[in-house]
């Protein structure tokens, strides 16, 4: 290389953002308004392996390239809605990464609310580092630090049975990462004392799920949980059993394309359970780090005296679905044909699936004496057949850049009105971060319910 390429490069490094942490000197970059650090490894794993804490790095660590996603089939109902559910990220198995987004210049002592995203996708799909999730906005508006996770995923993280194969290894990557963030977080100018998980659909189920997991005392104070699929839980140990046996062919040293086949032949087995079946990897009650099925009630209440917690979900999450199948899309275009597609299929599966499992864990968290709220969201246009649904909180949270404005969810508002009402709804998610509560915003869909307005009724 000649002298004034290596002079340059020098100076470049030199102007790069440097953390010194626990887990090593990382040495990241400048992205506008904010300074990442992407794709640091916070544990090992062999393939079905539990994940292994790493020692401090020797050699510094270049987190300038994103998290990979964990090998997966593609997924085209997510792919159909947002042109590609992981970008062009790589995929491998080596993905148990973390990647840690700032405002620019924050100083190692600024002690700021932390918030860990934890992204959706069915347990089957999608990255931490995935184009629609860039916490940028939300982390230069709001002063917060985001740490976005990447976990195993389908056959490779959520069916073992326990046995052969231990049951449960993403939530497991999951915990990992809450570790390795509080070990690590201060350096980054966090605060390791007040941490947010928070995560949309599968994302969600996780972190209800760790508020009562083995091992995750303290590692995180509040809990955001967006559309979590609490209607799609219960009674999955015959569905999980089905599709152990299924996979049960599948050499353990098999090659990616086998897995990413097997996967898709497991989750087709598991269409004969009906709705659990449209979401067929998932947690296994019973298996470490959760209790089984029936301590689930007790467990939970026992946790709402040490997180706070804001759960809710969209008014019309299953017109995402429903917007799949042609002949339904069309009817949902005409206000009287939509009328009828929404009373008949969109609210009744969506208080089904989501809403009514919100309102119980609201209510129940709040008869335990928790501190929180419940919210709905219902941002969207007029006729839009996907206004409202499933994931159409996330252009506002996340708005990127060329990620979301040419899908249907934002159609009907100009892109400057996304970002106008997004900042609403990113300033009432960091203010409940920050310990102020959570306040609702007509203008950017949302509707808060205090928790003791919930709690009425029997639980």
């Amino acid at each position: 290389m000649p002298a004034s390429e290596l002079q340059g490069e020098n100076a470049h490094a030199a102007r790069a953002p440097r953390w010194n942490a626990p887990c090593g000197t990382v040495l990241g970059r400048h992205d506008g308004p904010v300074d990442r650090a992407t794709g640091i490894r916070y544990a090992r794993a062999e393939r079905y392996g539990l994940p292994t804490p790493l020692p401090p790095a020797t050699n510094v660590i270049h987190a300038t390239d994103p998290a990979p996603a964990c090998p997966q089939p593609p997924m085209p109902f997510l792919d159909d809605i947002v042109g590609s559910n992981i970008g062009d990220l790589p995929q491998d198995e080596d993905c148990l990464r973390v990647s840690v987004t700032v405002p620019a210049g924050t100083a190692p002592d600024a002690g700021l609310p932390v918030m860990v995203w934890i992204h959706g996708g069915s347990y089957a799909a999608g990255a931490g580092d995935a184009p629609f999730y860039d916490p940028a906005a939300l982390v230069s508006e709001q002063r917060v630090v985001i740490v976005s996770v990447t976990y195993r995923l389908g056959l490779l993280g959520f069916l073992g049975d326990g046995k052969d194969i231990p049951a449960n290894l993403g939530l497991l990557d999951l915990i990992a990462a809450l570790r390795w963030t509080r070990e690590n977080i201060e350096a980054f100018g966090g605060d390791p004392g007040n941490v947010t998980a928070f995560g949309q659909s599968a994302g969600g189920d996780a972190v209800a799920h760790l508020m009562i997991a083995d091992g995750t005392r303290g590692l995180f104070r509040r809990a955001i949980i967006q559309s979590s699929p609490f209607g799609l839980l219960p009674g999955r140990a015959k569905m999980n059993a089905l599709m152990a046996s299924v996979a049960a062919p599948l050499a353990k040293d098999a090659p990616l394309p086998a897995v990413r086949a097997m996967q898709q032949r497991v989750a087709k087995a598991a269409t004969r359970y009906g709705l659990k079946g449209q979401m067929p990897f998932g947690l296994q009650y019973g298996q470490a780090p959760l209790p089984p099925e029936s301590e689930l009630d007790a467990r939970w209440r026992k946790a709402a005296d040490r997180v706070e917690v804001l759960v809710g979900n969209t008014v019309r999450e299953a017109a995402l679905f429903t917007a799949r199948i042609p002949p339904l899309l069309r009817r949902m275009h005409s206000p009287r044909g939509g009328a009828r597609v929404d009373r008949f299929l969109v609210a009744p599966f969506t208080r089904r699936i989501y809403g009514e499992g919100a309102v119980r864990f609201a209510r129940r968290h709040a008869h335990a004496g928790g501190i929180g709220a419940r919210y709905e969201f219902s941002w969207g246009v007029g006729r839009n057949p996907v206004a409202g649904a499933h994931i159409s909180e996330l252009p506002l949270l996340f708005p990127g850049h060329g990620v979301w404005e040419h899908t249907p969810l934002v159609e009907g508002h100009t892109w400057a009105q996304v970002l106008y009402d997004g900042a609403r709804l990113r300033r009432a998610w960091a203010e409940f971060a920050r310990g102020h509560g959570a306040h609702g915003d007509a203008r950017a869909g949302l509707r808060v319910f205090d928790l003791q307005d919930t709690a009425g009724g029997a639980d």
